[in-house]
């Protein structure tokens, strides 16, 4: 009887799980600490100009936007209103960062990896102060981070993907591509996975459904307002502004009307600086610059294809940026920081916008300033930048080396942080900012590259 009734002794594969959850456990405090730290350390959520006023804005009167912000942020902020704080915003995504590094953690434990190595990986999102700074600002990149990271994970918790699985991860990352538009491709890349694990097709369908149905329901609505379906209405002038490093109207020879987009001289240091440049051949178009997407996306097509080689070299070069040793200015306007600011910035006034926006959204709306003695604290705070370049390249690399050996299991998330560090590149230009949402993917194949090709998949 008292063998019937002795408690049965827990496996070593379920001792060993629950040994790295303590691991873990411990990272999520520290992790959690430090948001804290970052709430105490600043006066306000971080506000940019013009982006964040712009997604406000759509949050309080909702509607497409006709120019480069589609509106899956603002519905974000649209559900926070009633709070009328963007405090309480920067606090949320401190949550959802958490929440990405979790994600990350779970989804690297259940395919086998041990408690270490799968807080190791997770370690980036949760330490690095880019990803919290993008936690403590009115930008829509932590939410895109999440959504992805969410996506990946409905489609890789189990090795067979199930139909409900399929449908919800494509509901997420067509989420993900209505709050960035570089997400969406993101869709058919993991279209084209399920296939090439030979997934029954309606899993697949139930994803591409799942997916293409909020798009075509953005696009009307975007088509009510402002008559194309679409789900931006920059598509053409950023694709126009790429060009501009590199086109040659004499290679080119596009037709009259066309040739008003050419090169005229003026010349900047960055490609999307072209799209905002008083002297660039856009500009000095009458009208909105946004009225003329179509003729610049005709015009880039154009110089794309007569200048392949020459497209690809300014991908290539640009995309290098990621992986310097010191962090490059680009554009040479921009200053960076390693680390957390320490002092105080004003708002631009004079912008009309701004005062409205405070006055429908959040009165207590103002400039980031740092809070004493957490301000002096965070400004100490030790994060190389190497751990954003060099080693980021090798943490790409090992995840390729996942993806093309026999342990597949790094191929999506590999394929997923390609494209989104390559993606916005190729559509506009390289940014530091849009670097971030590449780094946990990679993170996550670099370390199923070291997940054994036959270790069952375990129940964390």
């Amino acid at each position: 009887m008292a063998a019937v009734l002795a408690r049965p002794r827990p496996s070593e594969t379920t001792t060993r799980v629950r040994s790295g959850h303590r691991i873990f456990l411990f990272v999520l405090a520290a992790a959690v600490a430090l948001r804290v730290l970052v709430m105490l350390g600043y006066n306000t959520a971080q506000l940019y100009w013009y982006d964040s006023f712009t997604y406000l804005d759509t949050a309080i009167h909702m509607r497409p936007q006709g120019a480069f912000h589609p509106a899956g942020y603002s519905w974000f902020l649209w559900l926070l209103r009633p709070f009328q704080s963007v405090e309480l915003i920067a606090g949320v995504q401190h949550a959802m960062g958490l929440g990405v590094g979790a994600m990350i953690y779970l989804l690297l434990r259940r395919w086998s990896l041990p408690g270490w190595g799968a807080s190791l990986a997770a370690a980036p999102v949760l330490f690095d102060p880019a990803f919290l700074r993008l936690e403590h600002a009115v930008l829509s990149d932590l939410q895109v981070i999440f959504l992805v990271v969410a996506g990946l994970l409905a489609l890789m918790w189990r090795r067979e993907v199930s139909t409900r699985a399929a449908a919800l991860a494509g509901l997420l990352l067509a989420l993900a591509g209505l709050t960035r538009t570089a997400a969406v491709p993101l869709i058919g890349l993991a279209a084209l996975w399920l296939v090439l694990r030979r997934t029954p097709w309606r899993r697949t369908a139930a994803l591409l459904v799942a997916a293409v149905l909020p798009l075509a329901g953005y696009a009307g609505w975007y088509a009510q307002h402002h008559g194309r379906f679409a789900l931006s209405g920059s598509d053409g002038i950023a694709l126009w502004a790429r060009t501009m490093t590199f086109a040659d109207c004499s290679v080119i020879r596009p037709p009259a009307r066309e040739a008003v987009m050419c090169p005229n001289g003026s010349v900047t240091d960055a490609a999307s600086e072209y799209v905002w440049l008083p002297g660039s051949a856009l500009n000095r178009l009458p009208g909105n610059r946004f009225s003329h997407n179509e003729l610049a996306r005709s015009f880039a097509l154009k110089a794309i294809a007569a200048q392949p080689l020459d497209y690809l070299r300014e991908i290539v070069k640009d995309t290098s940026l990621a992986f310097t040793w010191q962090p490059v200015n680009h554009p040479k306007r921009v200053s960076l920081a390693n680390t957390f600011p320490q002092g105080a910035w004003t708002l631009p006034e004079e912008h009309t916008l701004i005062g409205k926006v405070r006055r429908e959204y959040d009165s207590d709306i103002q400039g980031l300033s740092s809070v004493e003695p957490f301000g002096t604290i965070l400004a100490a705070y030790p994060y190389p930048w190497f751990l954003h370049g060099p080693l980021f390249g090798v943490i790409l690399l090992v995840g390729m080396i996942g993806a093309i050996g026999r342990r597949r299991a790094a191929l999506l998330p590999w394929a997923f942080s390609m494209f989104l560090l390559v993606g916005p590149v190729a559509a506009l230009d390289f940014d530091h900012r849009y670097v971030l949402p590449s780094i946990p993917l990679a993170c996550v194949a670099a370390a199923l590259a070291f997940q054994k090709r036959r270790q069952p998949v375990v129940d964390v």
